[in-house]
């Protein structure tokens, strides 16, 4: 019988933690657990040694575990008991001596307790073992992403065919979310960012009662969650008067866009392709109003590495998956961000979203 995926992902890691000199590894952030286990429930971690992985766990998710991680084995924490103690019984029972922890999801709180009761063990902070691993896609990782952006296509398509100047920006997410679940999603794979004219220029802008005839545009940044992956776009629609500055700005960032995702690519460094982008906007004289990153990784979560940034010095790689989405944000007068999923192949990028993003299709007829 084949080798099940997770147990491959784990034998890799065992690999990662090898190096750190480390002899167990305890993951505890939920996306690393599914990762490489399968189980998609919470407040479980696993403790993986170079002979052993154990599922740490309580009662409610018993059956769950037996169904989405059969043969893996399971340590239930009965009622009343602390979790920490159960993981320092596992510890001690797989003779840990030198044990690493995701600095970045434990607290210091659980950390000092392992620590008191297991004086013997030394315990060393680890970041990104398996985030790195995570960064690149393999080929049913990349399949359920492609479902994950065609289920948030399907559901902006009949948002924006529904779309009236009453609508306000609590009643776009909502009806959102409303097609994700119809379309066979799991839910949006965050709070949708709606921004109304002027909220526009917000690039996180909190969900409000403001209308979309209040404007000329609106901003929509969201995403759809399938049984696991996750997509991210954003597109703006225009539904009043078009001014020149309204299509002039549109047409940097789109060039802007288009500039970075010619650049990607297997090697390419990262900040390097935030600058073809940044550079477009810099030329055009908005570069002050490019207030972020030119894009991220996503997977199982909606932000994960790697990171577009002028800082970034890594190189990209076949598999990974990313988005690329240059903004301009004019304070008072709103903001353009145009957000694609690209997947790095090969010989270049594959743009894995197709809603159409010419100025002309964004008009709302």
């Amino acid at each position: 019988m084949p080798r099940s995926c997770h147990a491959d992902r784990r034998e890799r890691l065992r690999r990662l933690v090898r190096r750190t000199g480390a002899d167990g590894l305890l993951v505890m952030h939920p996306a690393n657990v599914t990762y490489l286990t399968g189980f998609t429930g919470d407040s479980s971690y696993l403790l993986l040694t170079p002979r052993d992985a154990v599922m740490v766990s309580d009662g409610r998710y018993r059956q769950q575990l037996s169904e989405e991680c059969p043969g893996l084995d399971t340590e239930i924490r009965p009622p009343g008991v602390e979790i920490s103690a159960i993981v320092v019984k596992v510890a001690r029972a797989v003779k840990v001596a030198r044990l690493a922890i995701e600095a970045a999801s434990m607290t210091v709180a659980f950390c000092t307790e392992l620590s008191k009761q297991l004086p013997q063990v030394a315990i060393e902070s680890t970041t990104s073992l398996v985030e790195q691993l995570r960064e690149i896609k393999d080929r049913d990782e990349i399949s359920q992403i492609r479902v994950a952006i065609e289920i948030a296509e399907r559901a902006f398509g009949v948002v924006r065919a529904g779309l009236r100047p009453e609508c306000s920006e609590r009643q776009i997410a909502a009806d959102l979310e409303y097609q994700i679940c119809l379309f066979g999603g799991r839910g949006c794979s965050f709070t949708p960012i709606v921004g109304v004219g002027p909220r526009g220029a917000l690039p996180h802008a909190r969900l409000s009662g403001h209308q979309v005839g209040e404007s000329a545009w609106v901003l929509i940044d969201w995403g759809a969650r399938g049984e696991l992956y996750v997509s991210d776009l954003t597109r703006i629609l225009v539904t009043g008067r078009i001014s020149p500055k309204l299509e002039r700005v549109y047409g940097v960032v789109l060039r802007a866009q288009q500039a970075a995702i010619d650049a990607i690519r297997p090697g390419a460094i990262l900040k390097d392709v935030d600058a073809m982008a940044r550079g477009v906007i810099e030329q055009a004289g908005f570069g002050k109003y490019f207030t972020h990153g030119l894009g991220h990784g996503i997977g199982l979560e909606i932000h994960e590495g790697p990171r577009f940034a002028p800082n970034e010095q890594r190189q990209l790689k076949a598999g990974m998956v990313v988005t690329v989405e240059p903004g301009i944000y004019l304070p008072q007068w709103g903001g353009i961000r145009i957000e694609d999923d690209v997947l790095v192949t090969r010989t270049g990028c594959e743009v894995l979203s197709h809603v159409p993003k010419e100025f002309g299709d964004c008009v709302l007829r």
